[in-house]
């Protein structure tokens, strides 16, 4: 480039000396002979041509020799590989490149290269080495050579399409199960079910077919669908809107069915595939149905829907099954321990109790590993108050107690939690040979290794009134004092919030069961009244609330104070009571550095959804998270963008429902 300059440099330097000559002779009044001057001119004209020639030539010479940049023989071997080069000056100016480029058209010499592609100034603007770019109808990858002003061109049009449809074509296998069909099948007459297949499962297999699904019934409600990526793509933009029109189409016809699907995808391993969809359907009923799970090879697991309360079943046939299974499990083990989450409430006492008296029903040798973990104050306070009769009929020790004596063939029984890391008992947990797991929480892609049995039942009350309908199967009688029987009550009466929230005829059976077997109501209600103090520090984190969005409050508990878990719970629900308030969210520090979010709702909002998308969980109408080195504020933002982000979905998802109607 140099050069080229100096060429231009010697034109005006010569133009520059004629003009100054011709100028000196006529002010010297030197008179200058006719042919003297044409010749003058004429050989400058010709110095001229002969200069421009070279200029020419210099910019032209495609023999600028790549050697020097490459090496010998460089310019065959990137003619055959079809390898572009283009060289540049400070300015981003093009100087050169090679026949490849030529050939295709490009003409950028002593233009910007971002004239060219404007993609190419990422090149020089970012720390980025190679980006994949358009020109017309070919794809470029450029590549920036380290320490010289050169560009390599790639022609990746047909890899860039060859990708695409392998991506495209990528294998997908989902199920389909329409929820409680079977339940219903077993009650309803022949014209109810004709109209369940018309109304509901028709118009599943007509959506499947619709987006060229391959789809093969494995029963009468579940069915198997094949499809490749770029299907999924189409039926993931439509949001799965297969699932409010089999929702709404129930309801018509007044019957409890939702959908429930999953998809598995990201690798070709068929057998990995059956794997994966059949635990991702699991999955999505455990987290009560009507929602979609879908996991690439890899990567988490995501979800779509669960925009409905859990339908609870008309059946206890499976009541029946799983009380006849846990017997059976709790008679083959030498031990059983019973191990609960961290900073336990009544529901988890509750349960390890009536697991605790259920396993004594059968001779079996079983602990409760309560004394690790934590417990709740208010539960601390009753356990004392029955600490002796407790302590007669009841084994309780500590997790490193239960690791000392635990062997092969004991049995862990796992209640009202599924993630390991809320366990109470972690150790316990870890050495366990054989496992059950019993909850009432939506199960989450955290869950517990190789469960002997699982029951979760996300439709029920609590863990509590799950144990309790075990109790009448039993082949030997359960056997429950009135402190026991209270216990497990109030397991009931906190987690429904005192029968107003998450109940349903099958809460109600199991409160009316243990009624009968002795629970004091009086005294269940004199264990969960505030005392003044509880009230005062009620009243001083609801004071923080605000409105959002119209009918959601917020309390984000700034004056740096620590609140336990259990008040916080109180302060939602308190909040909840307020007239035309559909959620309510309370944030503050649960100990030092780390803040907590207690989320309640009363059916219209999904917080379990909200809570997730924070790394948290729960249930549809309670939930809640914990977060470690945060501050209340950023969780109050981040809180805020995710109802908002909610809230949009749900409009967005209201008008489509509109236009299909």
């Amino acid at each position: 480039m140099e050069r080229l300059e100096n060429f231009q440099v010697q034109i005006g330097i010569l133009i520059l000396a004629e003009i100054a000559a011709v100028a000196m002779l006529q002010f010297s009044g030197i008179t200058l002979n006719v042919y003297l001057i044409w010749l003058m001119l004429a050989i400058n004209v010709l110095m001229i041509i002969w200069i421009m020639y070279r200029y020419q030539s210099e910019k032209e010479n495609t023999d600028i020799d790549i050697s020097r940049i490459l090496g010998s023989d460089a310019k065959d071997a990137l003619s055959f590989g079809q390898v572009g080069i283009i060289t540049y000056d400070e300015g981003y100016n093009a100087t050169w490149i090679n026949d490849v480029l030529t050939n295709r058209g490009v003409n950028i010499v002593g233009k910007k290269l971002s004239a060219w592609i404007p993609q190419v100034n990422e090149l020089f603007q970012d720390d980025v080495d190679e980006i994949i770019a358009k020109d017309g109808d070919f794809i470029y990858e450029i590549v920036r050579k380290e320490n010289a002003q050169v560009l390599y061109v790639r022609d990746v049009s047909e890899l860039i399409e060859l990708k695409t449809k392998y991506t495209q074509e990528g294998i997908v296998i989902g199920l389909l199960q329409l929820d409680n069909y079977m339940e219903i099948q077993q009650y309803e007459d022949e014209a109810k079910m004709a109209l369940i297949n018309t109304n509901l499962r028709q118009p599943l297999l007509d959506w499947a077919r619709k987006y060229g699904m391959l789809v093969r019934r494995l029963r009468s409600d579940r069915f198997l669908v094949v499809l490749d990526e770029g299907i999924y793509t189409d039926i993931v933009r439509d949001r799965f809107s297969i699932l409010n029109e089999v929702r709404s189409a129930a309801e018509e016809i007044d019957v409890s069915i939702t959908l429930s699907m999953s998809y598995a995808r990201g690798t070709c391993d068929y057998r990995l595939l059956d794997q994966m969809v059949n635990d991702l359907l699991e999955l999505a009923q455990s987290r009560g149905g009507d929602q979609v799970a879908v996991k690439k090879y890899g990567e988490n697991v995501k979800y779509y829907g669960g925009n409905s309360e859990a339908k609870e079943k008309r059946s206890k046939v499976r009541v029946r099954v799983m009380a006849q299974a846990v017997k059976e499990a709790i008679m083959e083990a030498d031990h059983v321990y019973i191990v609960g989450h961290r900073e336990m409430d009544f529901d988890c006492m509750g349960a390890a109790l009536a697991m605790s008296r259920l396993c004594s029903a059968y001779d079996a040798p079983v602990y409760i590993v309560s004394r690790s973990g934590g417990i709740e104050y208010q539960l601390a306070e009753a356990m004392k108050q029955f600490s002796a009769h407790l302590a007669q009929r009841h084994h309780f020790i500590s997790d490193e107690e239960a690791v000392k004596m635990m062997k092969d063939n004991d049995l862990v029984i796992v209640v009202d939690h599924n993630a390991p890391e809320q366990c109470g008992a972690p150790l316990t947990l870890a050495n366990a040979g054989k496992t059950m797991v019993i909850d009432h929480h939506r199960r989450t892609e955290s869950f517990i290794d190789s469960p002997l049995l699982v029951y979760i039942e996300s439709s029920a009350s609590s863990v509590c009134e799950l144990i309790t309908e075990f109790f009448p199967y039993q082949a030997n009688k359960v056997a429950l004092s009135e402190e026991e029987a209270t216990l497990i009550y109030l397991g009931i009466l906190v987690d429904t919030n005192r029968f107003k929230m998450r109940t349903g005829s099958r809460t109600f059976e199991a409160a009316a069961y243990l009624r009968k077997l002795g629970v004091n109501t009086v005294s269940a209600e004199n264990m969960l009244k505030e005392s003044f103090d509880d009230f005062e520090e009620q009243t001083g984190i609801t004071k923080y609330a605000k409105k959002y969005q119209g009918n959601l409050l917020i309390a984000a508990v700034r004056d740096g104070r620590i609140v336990h878990r259990t008040m916080m719970s109180k302060s939602a629900d308190a909040l909840l009571n307020i007239k035309g308030i559909e959620a309510s969210f309370v944030i503050a520090y649960t100990a030092e550095g780390t803040v907590g979010i207690s989320a309640r709702s009363k059916g219209e909002i999904n917080v379990q959804i909200l809570m997730e998308r924070m790394q948290g969980g729960g249930h549809f109408s309670a939930a809640a998270l914990s977060r470690e080195h945060a501050e209340v504020s950023e969780l109050e933002a981040e809180l805020k963008a995710v109802i908002d982000e909610y809230l949009n979905e749900q409009e967005e998802r209201e008008d489509e429902s509109d236009s299909v109607k």
